[in-house]
């Protein structure tokens, strides 16, 4: 079936050249390690073909994003060294949904804590899932127009600086490795588009 004659809830159901798909099927999980923030399970997983492959996955909570653009088209972000993959680059302020918690409400708290200004109204930006091979993760990302200052971050370790960086700058910037996380990436770019067309 071409493309352009599928219906856009038919999509997954479908291959790019309009074959059906195949799918792996999740009999059996156990959880070998868990804490506050993930479990790391293993699954018994039933290939198309009848064969079973044992595959490790993470589940982890939601996790909230945040920013703001000013009247100047300046979005702000914090510029953070990752000890996992030992890089610096230019992030969004983020962390997981506590329990009970509204994601929009631990996207503008993240935002407060990690750069030291409360959003205006949060709109929704967009959904992703970073690593859906390996972990089950959403991440929400929200921005704002504007915010207000309220002083230096309580989390003022997460970053070594928060500065309004110019949106025309954000494809550049993505293009030289300086924003090397996916979900930031991808919220940043629609920003652009959003903004600056």
């Amino acid at each position: 079936m071409p493309l352009d004659k599928i219906d856009c809830c038919d999509v997954a159901t479908y291959g790019p050249k309009g074959g059906r798909t195949v799918q792996w099927t999740n009999l059996n999980e156990q959880t070998v390690y868990e804490n506050r923030w993930f479990r790391v399970n293993l699954a018994d997983v039933r290939l198309p073909d009848g064969r079973h492959l044992d595959h490790f996955l993470i589940r982890l909570r939601a996790v909230a994003v945040a920013t703001a653009v000013n009247e100047d088209n300046e979005v702000l972000m914090l510029w953070r060294h990752r000890f996992i993959t030992d890089s610096w680059g230019w992030e969004l302020a983020a962390g997981v949904v506590e329990d009970g918690e509204e994601i929009e409400s631990a996207a503008a708290r993240e935002m407060e804590e990690e750069t030291g200004w409360r959003p205006g109204p949060l709109r929704h930006l967009l959904t992703v899932e970073p690593a859906n091979g390996l972990i089950d993760a959403r991440h929400h990302l929200y921005w704002a127009e504007g915010a207000t200052y309220i002083g230096h971050p309580e989390d003022d370790f997460e970053s070594s600086r928060r500065e309004w960086v110019p949106l025309k700058l954000i494809p550049e910037l993505i293009a030289r490795g300086q924003i090397p996380a996916a979900n930031m990436a991808a919220g940043l770019l629609m920003l652009h588009h959003m903004r600056l067309g």
